[in-house]
């Protein structure tokens, strides 16, 4: 049971650190005008 617990932590972690990354990239996209400047966050 306790691989269980790692194995959550781990996807748990990745999730946020890929969460972070999406934020980043928004705005870099919209920095570059590639993407509206008034675009709704979904």
């Amino acid at each position: 049971m306790e691989g269980a617990g790692v194995m959550g932590f781990v996807l748990g972690l990745s999730g946020a650190v890929a969460f972070i990354r999406l934020g980043k990239l928004t705005k870099a996209l919209k920095a570059k005008g590639t993407l509206d400047q008034d675009d709704k966050e979904e």
